[in-house]
């Protein structure tokens, strides 16, 4: 069984699905990894108090840590927050960050969305990614390639960690500069 996070380090850098599944490796946690654990508790707990106008939602349940698993895709997840409102189901994930949701976000919150379809038996059309920082709120919908792409790095995750094969380095360098498995990469 994979984590939906696993679904965004696959998108981010397939390496970090190698190294956490395939040589498990004790590894430090960076400050900003560290920083951004205690922002993004700090937003949860103080989200409690807070009302749905700021994801421009008017009413709905709000449900917090939500587990959701799905036996089907090989997937589980904890949900940030989950608002029902009647029978449409929409995930909020709450990310710091001032910069607006990169693709392996949108990603991540992809494959909740699909899980929240199986768990629930329910048609998902959209979830929403709120910066904390910025206060800023971004909806993401549900489309069919977005559906297929999740589905596809999920398939890619299952193989890369059958065959343990390492894979290429990301092209995208800056990306390695706050990697906590930047040392175990020999090329980069």
């Amino acid at each position: 069984m994979f984590r939906v996070t696993d679904v965004k380090q696959y998108a981010y850098c397939p390496r970090i699905i190698y190294f956490i599944y395939c040589m498990p490796l004790t590894i430090k946690k960076t400050y900003k990894m560290d920083y951004g654990q205690y922002q993004h508790d700090r937003a949860e707990e103080l989200e409690k108090r807070r009302t749905l106008q700021r994801y421009n939602l008017e009413e709905g349940e709000k449900l917090y840590g939500v587990d959701l698993l799905s036996s089907r895709l090989g997937l589980k997840g904890k949900m940030d927050l989950l608002v029902v409102k009647g029978q449409e189901y929409i995930p909020i994930e709450l990310k710091y960050s001032t910069r607006e949701p990169r693709l392996n976000h949108k990603y991540q919150l992809g494959a909740y969305l699909l899980l929240i379809e199986d768990q629930y038996d329910v048609s998902v059309r959209r979830g929403l990614i709120h910066l904390i920082p910025k206060q800023e709120t971004f909806e993401v919908e549900l489309t069919p390639s977005l559906r297929v792409k999740v589905k596809e790095i999920i398939s890619k995750i299952k193989e890369l960690v059958a065959n343990e094969t390492l894979p290429e380095a990301s092209y995208e360098r800056w990306k390695c500069k706050d990697c906590e498995y930047q040392n175990f990469c020999g090329d980069v």
